[in-house]
């Protein structure tokens, strides 16, 4: 579903930084993989690549077959509102509309009824405990609160890729564990790939794979977070 091949991505400044120097990486449909590694490595950058979010200077990057790297920027705007959820850092929680219409933004771009929108963003707030807060502004809810509205945004339309860039990071343990038991299973169920970004090893443990990324690229530490 995403397959990655010889990327190199330099980062400008004096003197330029080269994050990825020919890395590779394929993740299958059904599978979830963790990427895990030191702070300004890399891992959210990669993520906005393979999204099409941040052009690369070499390789290929390709979601179901289709090349992201090839794409103009309303190609790229079309794959990813036909195959990604992202649920990003820093939320990108819209403040001028109430929390249903937030969720409901990837079925609108894909010209889904009002009415069948509505229901579904609704539904998927409920899973992830804010049902009752679905007509509510994002003025009013905490960071924790966003965060789990960002996740219902990116998984509402069933996407066949999910990125998630430190999806837990702001909620505490209990609802950590419920997020993403929600992602996982959404993952899972509609046979999706994802990559999770996480700082956390009770996360990584969680996916089907744990990868480290460093200087030289991806390492499968998989075996040594095993309990």
């Amino acid at each position: 579903m995403i397959a990655i091949s010889a990327l190199v991505k330099t980062l400008p400044g004096t003197p330029p930084r080269r994050i990825f120097d020919r890395l590779a990486l394929d993740v299958a449909a059904g599978e979830c993989i963790a990427i895990v590694g030191e702070s300004g490595v890399g891992k959210s950058t990669l993520l906005n690549c393979i999204a099409g979010l941040e052009d690369i200077d070499a390789g290929s990057i390709a979601i179901a077959g289709e090349r992201v790297d090839t794409l103009n920027d309303d190609g790229r705007a079309r794959l990813r509102r036909k195959h990604l959820g992202f649920v990003f850092q820093a939320f990108h929680v819209l403040p001028h509309l109430r929390l249903a219409d937030n969720v409901a933004v990837p079925l609108w771009l894909q010209g889904r009824s009002a009415v069948t929108a509505d229901t579904a963003a609704r539904e998927m707030l409920e899973r992830v405990g804010l049902g009752n807060r679905a007509d509510d502004w994002p003025r009013t809810l905490s960071g924790g609160e966003l965060q789990r509205v960002a996740i219902a945004r990116a998984l509402v339309h069933r996407p066949p890729v999910v990125l998630a860039d430190e999806p837990t990071g702001n909620l505490d343990p209990a609802r950590a564990s419920e997020v993403l038991d929600l992602l996982l299973e959404r993952i899972r169920a509609a046979d999706a790939a994802g990559i999770l970004v996480t700082h956390s090893r009770s996360a990584a443990q969680r996916a089907d794979r744990v990868l480290q990324l460093g200087p030289d690229g991806l390492t499968d530490i998989t075996d040594s977070l095993r309990p």
